[in-house]
């Protein structure tokens, strides 16, 4: 993972895709678990986690929100928001939020749109103009539209494991 996440850096200095175009969406999956995860964050002015309505995607988003704090003490990425993804509700990643001084700036709910599109090998933007496909398209516009216009920064604080079991409910 992590020589792979430095090779793609690497490629993209080269070819100067970093320093040519307005905004370079770098995906990685993972929760802080090696170094290579850090490697985009270093050419990165916004962050933006996205997680899920549960416990475990929580409690990585909030390793991930200490990682890039530590990060930002050198290099100039800040925290964006997060991102509900496949999740009908909102309200756990909501509470934790307003917890740790955090903000929701986008729901992607649960929808079969995405699992269709998936499988036809096509993008929302290619699909049919289907009721749940134009929802899911306006809330990708609306998403890209708002951290193209830029976001506020946010410095939120991570909550020790114990503090995030109490919060969500489990012993």
């Amino acid at each position: 993972g992590g020589y792979v996440v430095g090779q793609t850096v690497k490629l993209l200095k080269q070819h100067h895709l970093l320093e040519d175009t307005d905004v370079v969406i770098f995906d990685v999956l993972g929760d802080v678990v090696c170094g290579g995860f850090a490697a985009p964050l270093q050419h990165a002015d916004r962050a933006v986690i996205v997680t899920a309505n549960d416990f475990d995607s929580i409690y990585a988003m909030n390793r991930i929100i200490a990682a890039v704090q530590a990060k930002s003490a050198n290099y100039k990425v800040r925290l964006a928001g997060c991102i509900a993804n496949r999740s009908r509700d909102t309200d756990e990643v909501d509470r934790f939020c307003e917890t740790v001084g955090f903000n929701r700036i986008g729901h992607m709910p649960d929808v079969d749109a995405i699992r269709r599109s998936r499988l036809k090998k096509k993008t929302l933007f290619e699909m049919d103009a289907d009721e749940d496909i134009l929802a899911c398209r306006a809330e990708y516009m609306r998403l890209a539209e708002a951290l193209y216009n830029g976001t506020e920064a946010f410095n939120p604080a991570p909550l020790p494991d114990r503090d995030i079991f109490e919060l969500l409910g489990f012993d």
